[in-house]
């Protein structure tokens, strides 16, 4: 991990952490209400009324200025607080949608608290401190499939942006990761229907096509690399047997730790795959992308050498950086591409996976009521941290270089 250089002022840094302790402590029921209130009431992708209402609504209270329905989202919302013109600006990203049939299972009730409190804590720092900058909490939807990000990032509202973070829930403290990038693409198969005993001769057979697609896929695997994922299910695929299928859909995701080899070279080879197997039925095919791409999550170095201290500071035990990469995916992937990013997970138990119904329920208890003030802690500090010591920013521009932006 890149060490941070020249001298830290551990001073300044104990000063402002008993500072935003004392906030985080002060603020614990506000958050844990909000958590628990978002997590009895799921949503899912773009749906987010409810959760996205209540989250503005707490960071006006708190003086921030709020703006919702940004990037034509009318869930997505920015609540800022200072100025740019007096130093660097720091975005805190808020996801609050939950997964169709088991709720709140990847946590997000306690991102979007955890990014809540560390918000609302740095705010109140920043107006006694006499620090210069602009805090913004990033209310962004739809991390579920979605992209929501991606949306954010096109409209050019996140420009100007000097370091961006979140916190996720899982079964470790990891001040750190890489994901891979993502593809999600609908292959919709068209033939022709006829009766499948009397004349089946005269149909095209969409679910054919369907099947040979998948295993051409499978076929396919063996030549590629180790950290590719491609997984797909058939949606559609006929009404009753007799009836030959007139349209089939598979949903294929295509994930890949290089971006751009994931847009460039494995999604062009799985979209063959789909083109041949009509060719070979005589059905037609149309491939259309379900979702924004997401890339690959690019941790900035300097922000996670914070984070990791951060971590310790609180007392919480971090794992040791992983050379392998996360084969999960999310939308802070593509923020991470333009802007120093930084994406730890801090733990409700240990090995716990997420997107289950244990998972589930550990976001509401006090697992996850931990993980929000703790999380909201570390993120806080990390933040103060860049606005108290302008050459911590320095260092996170010098360690960032632009990578691929895909939408």
């Amino acid at each position: 991990m890149t060490e941070i250089s020249g001298p830290v002022d551990m001073a300044s840094d104990e000063q402002a952490e008993k500072v935003l302790r004392d906030d985080i402590a002060e603020l614990r029921e506000k958050l844990l209400s909000v958590s628990h209130d978002i997590h009895r009431n799921p949503e899912v992708r773009f749906t987010e009324h409810h959760a996205s209402a209540l989250l503005a609504d707490t960071l006006a209270a708190e003086g921030f200025t709020v703006e919702t329905g940004v990037a034509g989202l009318p869930t997505a919302f920015l609540a800022e607080f200072g100025s740019a013109d007096t130093g660097p600006t720091v975005a805190i990203f808020l996801e609050y949608d939950a997964l169709e049939e088991i709720g709140h299972a990847c946590g997000h009730n306690v991102i979007a608290t955890i990014g809540l409190g560390a918000a609302i804590a740095v705010r109140r720092w920043l107006a006694g401190s006499g620090a210069g900058g602009r805090i913004i909490a990033v209310g962004s939807p739809a991390e579920e499939g979605g992209g929501g990000k991606t949306y954010l990032l096109d409209s050019g509202r996140l420009d100007g942006i000097d370091a961006a973070m979140m916190m996720h829930p899982s079964g470790e403290n990891l001040a750190a990761m890489r994901t891979l990038g993502r593809v999600a693409l609908d292959v919709e198969f068209t033939g022709k229907a006829a009766h499948a005993a009397v004349s089946p001769h005269d149909g095209v057979n969409a679910l054919d096509a369907a099947v040979l697609t998948l295993n051409a896929i499978g076929l396919l695997r063996q030549q590629l690399p180790d950290d590719v994922r491609v997984h797909a299910v058939i949606r559609d695929g006929g009404e009753v047997p007799n009836v030959i299928p007139e349209r089939a859909v598979i949903r294929t995701y295509i994930r890949a730790a290089d971006t751009e080899a994931l847009v460039s070279n494995f999604q062009p080879r799985i979209e063959r795959c789909a083109q041949g197997a009509a060719l070979a039925t005589g059905a037609t095919v149309n491939i259309t992308k379900q979702a924004p791409t997401y890339a690959g999550l690019r941790p900035n170095p300097v922000l996670a050498q914070l984070v990791d201290a951060n971590f310790a500071r609180i007392g919480r035990v971090t794992a040791p950086p992983r050379a392998e990469v996360f084969p999960g995916s999310t939308d802070m992937g593509n923020i991470s591409q333009v802007i120093p990013s930084i994406h730890p997970n801090i733990e409700f138990v240990p090995g716990l996976s997420m997107h289950t119904r244990e998972a589930a329920a550990y976001a509401a208890g006090p697992e996850g009521d931990r993980a929000v003030t703790d999380g909201a802690l570390v993120l806080a500090m990390t933040a103060a941290q860049l606005f108290a010591r302008p050459e911590l920013v320095e260092q996170v521009r010098a360690e960032f270089v632009e990578g691929t932006r895909v939408s």
